[in-house]
């Protein structure tokens, strides 16, 4: 088992990557059983080469997208702690020793990268990524009540615990806001670390589609918030049937019968009973899956023990 695991998922990356694995090597010289690794997502140019001649330890994975990647790192590689970097050259690799030392003596799950608390305003030429990372923070923040400062940064740091009972489900870009939230909903302890950002140098362009990975953000957000929180959700749905169903009923049937005691709108009484069952379907569905959820959260902590004793038996041998 490595003592600490640095992984760097690239995909077309060779104008930066020679740089950010020498400069993490350098930084990493006094924790010992260190390793780098760069996770090469089918790059068409130089970026395995140059990286191998850095000193990285290069595998492959050949499913397209970045949560592909991460599936396959957290999959393959044991190590006490894991810090994740973007190939880019945009995050300060100074940051890694202090990351490192809050999962190591704080038992800290995950270190979050806070790019938005210092230079990222500033430094991203692009305003619809800056629009998008403070909605996607606000309504994270809203909805799972967290206090996560960054939820699209990709410096992170991370426990044994938390990568391997962490469940992959996105492709893309979108997994950085899946793992901040599996974090929140699994009360794990997790910590901002102010860092400072630079835009991508000149000639290195972002795979980051704003609008298409920023609505899958969003899908992303609003079917994890269904997973999470069943109940709120869809009584949010039982609520809107329920009032729709009592107002066509009062005014439409209701009021009319009281005058001359007759329905005069029988399809509107037939739509508001079909809106009252729909009603009742969707409270009770939110009712069976929650108690689901909760069963979920108690099979959730015998994983992480499973997981901590796993992680001593790896060290032991």
């Amino acid at each position: 088992m490595d003592k600490l695991a640095i992984l760097i998922p690239a995909y077309n990356e060779e104008q930066t990557i020679a740089k950010v694995v020498k400069d993490v090597k350098n930084i990493i010289t006094d924790i010992p059983d260190s390793v780098v690794y760069v996770y090469d997502n089918n790059s068409k140019d130089k970026t395995v080469e140059l990286a191998e001649e850095a000193g990285a330890v290069v595998r492959h994975e050949y499913a397209q997208g970045k949560g592909a990647v991460i599936r396959r790192m957290f999959r393959e590689i044991d190590a006490e702690v894991y810090i994740m970097i973007d190939a880019d050259d945009t995050y300060p690799v100074e940051a890694i020793p202090e990351m490192y030392h809050k999962v190591i003596h704080k038992g800290v799950d995950m270190v979050v990268g806070d790019r938005l608390s210092s230079t990222y305003f500033e430094e991203n030429k692009r305003p619809f990524h800056n629009i998008g990372n403070s909605l996607v923070r606000k309504l994270i923040n809203t909805l799972f009540k967290t206090n996560i400062r960054d939820i699209l940064t990709g410096y992170r740091a991370f426990s044994y615990q938390f990568v391997k009972t962490f469940p992959v489900l996105s492709r893309g870009f979108e997994i950085e806001t899946e793992m901040s939230i599996h974090a929140t909903e699994k009360r794990m302890l997790v910590e901002n670390q102010v860092i400072t950002y630079r835009d991508r140098p000149e000639g290195s362009e972002s795979k980051l589609n704003t609008y298409g990975d920023g609505l899958r953000v969003i899908k992303m957000v609003i079917n994890l918030y269904r997973g999470y929180h069943p109940f709120t959700f869809y009584s949010v749905f039982s609520l809107l049937f329920f009032l729709t169903s009592m107002i066509l009923f009062i005014w439409r049937v209701m009021i009319p019968f009281s005058a001359d005691h007759t329905v005069p709108n029988f399809p509107t009484l037939i739509v508001s009973m079909i809106l009252l069952v729909l009603s009742f379907i969707t409270f009770f569905s939110g009712s069976i899956l929650a108690a689901i959820q909760t069963n979920d959260k108690r099979n959730f902590e015998l994983a992480l023990v499973h997981a901590e004793e796993q992680k001593k038996a790896i060290i032991n041998e």
